[in-house]
């Protein structure tokens, strides 16, 4: 086993995030001030909090600023995060292709995930399918884009899924700080597609994009990849009872029946039968063979797999181009995995089945936001305080990930949870005075006060409204 790290290569690492930090300085300026301090604290806090990442954690254990400040950085300063997004997109580029400067197979990958929360004052927030729950729940709902290469992949794009009830409430858009160009219902296939043609126009190369079965069951969005300004190749998981056709169906519009009524004016299927895919496999008609996918870290991964074409069915009528349909069975049989690509006919079953396996590495990196820089521990209710928080995530994962590369040479096997227990051991930490203790306590009884005073209020008003004061 290769490992030739020592004390040295982790002691240059103290004051990485500073240098790291230094690059992004001019995107938190606004007109009147520079909040690039703020940001450096807050990376801190994201990464070196060894509890709960809120701004009070953050301020008594690791920042030099107020919880006060923090807050308002992330809720009210009026920084652009657009442009950081765009720097995030180029710096992951960057450092996946290192020093040799190619990138195998890259890829981008949709995927969402709930954020579970309490009231209903958080933007967005609804009773919706949380994933992280594994139910129906009161949740955000935040659909992000990552880039993969056949061994990783990096968060670099997010957007807020506004479900249709909020964008109707006009008052609650207001409160929440929701952009006017903002309140029109999008669906999350909509927001996904947004995030890969936006990737596309600002010049990120990969080859294909990936996606799970709630964005594959969605015919249009398939076709609008195809059809995008550059066509897009797509490996989009599709559900077991996903209908399609083995050969071309006869279409035509079909004559009238009778003397009475119009004549039929729209392309139906005259003949043809459709079959189910999971339909396919259980009768034989896609072979399958054990074929090995890539390395884990328990081993090598080996599946049974195979693949042929068919045509994807849009609005009943059979699509005009055929498309690989993929099939990945588990070796002891648990569990069975269809998708759709539109690669070209002439490229491999070992090409296809790799692309398949790639949505792993989102649900890992969407994960690794969640453990290494609390993706989903944050204290804001607006528009602004989500987007500002979530690009803070995706920017201290591009440093993880860079420092990652920079140390892998000389251990192969590090991982991201490796480099934040690297930092916080080499990087200044703040140690608590005495008078600073005392103005924690302070804090913390003010807050009381202001929520218990809060709490009276809002007592009272009810009361008084039911009657029972006068």
């Amino acid at each position: 086993m290769q490992y030739n790290l020592d004390v040295s290569d982790l002691h240059r690492k103290a004051q990485a995030l500073v240098t790291f930090h230094q690059q992004f300085v001019q995107y938190f300026k606004t007109q009147t001030r520079t909040v690039a301090a703020h940001a450096l604290d807050y990376l801190k806090g994201q990464l070196l909090c060894p509890s709960r990442r809120n701004m009070n954690h953050m301020a008594k254990q690791v920042t030099t600023k107020n919880a006060q400040a923090l807050s308002h950085f992330v809720s009210q300063s009026p920084w652009k995060d657009e442009p950081v997004i765009d720097a995030i997109g180029k710096g992951v580029v960057e450092r996946m292709a290192g020093q040799a400067g190619t990138l195998p197979d890259p890829a981008l990958i949709l995927d969402e995930s709930g954020i579970p929360k309490q009231g209903d004052q958080s933007v967005g927030v609804a009773r919706q399918y949380c994933g992280a729950l594994g139910k129906v729940d009161t949740c955000q709902v935040g659909v992000f884009l990552a880039y993969s290469t056949p061994t990783h992949a990096s968060l670099i794009d997010r957007r807020l899924y506004v479900p249709e009830a909020w964008v109707n409430d006009l008052e609650r858009c207001q409160h929440a700080g929701i952009p006017e160009t903002e309140r029109v219902f999008r669906t999350k296939a909509q927001l996904g597609l947004e995030m890969i043609l936006k990737a596309q126009a600002r010049g990120l190369p990969f080859d294909f994009v990936g996606m799970d079965a709630h964005y594959g069951e969605q015919p249009w969005l398939l076709t609008a990849l195809e059809q995008a300004p550059k066509p897009i190749i797509y490996v989009a998981d599709i559900p077991c009872d996903t209908q399609v056709y083995l050969d071309y169906p006869h279409v035509g519009v079909p004559p009238r029946k009778g003397s009475r009524g119009k004549s039929p004016t729209k392309p139906r299927v005259l003949h043809g039968e459709a079959v189910e895919v999971q339909a396919l496999v259980s009768s034989g008609r896609v072979a399958l063979r054990s074929l090995k996918i890539r390395e884990t870290q328990r081993g090598e991964l080996w599946v049974h797999t195979g693949a042929l074409r068919v045509w994807r069915i849009e609005e009943k009528l059979p699509t005009a181009q055929s498309v690989w349909l993929i099939v990945r069975r588990e070796m002891d049989g648990s569990d069975v995995k269809f998708s759709f690509s539109n690669a070209p006919a002439s490229t491999s079953l070992e090409t296809l089945v790799e692309r398949q396996s790639r949505r792993y590495f989102v649900e890992r990196a969407v994960q690794d936001g969640k453990e290494l820089a609390g993706l989903d521990e944050y204290q804001v209710t607006g528009w602004r305080g989500w987007h500002h928080h979530m690009t803070l995530v995706l920017l201290a994962m591009l440093f993880l990930l860079e420092v990652k590369h920079d140390l892998v040479e000389k251990a192969p096997l590090l991982s991201l949870q490796d480099t934040v227990e690297i930092l916080k051991v080499v990087m200044p930490r703040k140690t608590l005075s005495v008078q600073d203790a005392v103005e924690l306590i302070r804090q913390k009884h003010l807050n009381r006060f202001r929520s218990r005073n809060s709490r009276l209020k809002k007592q009272r008003v009810w009361l008084k409204a039911s009657g029972f004061l006068m």
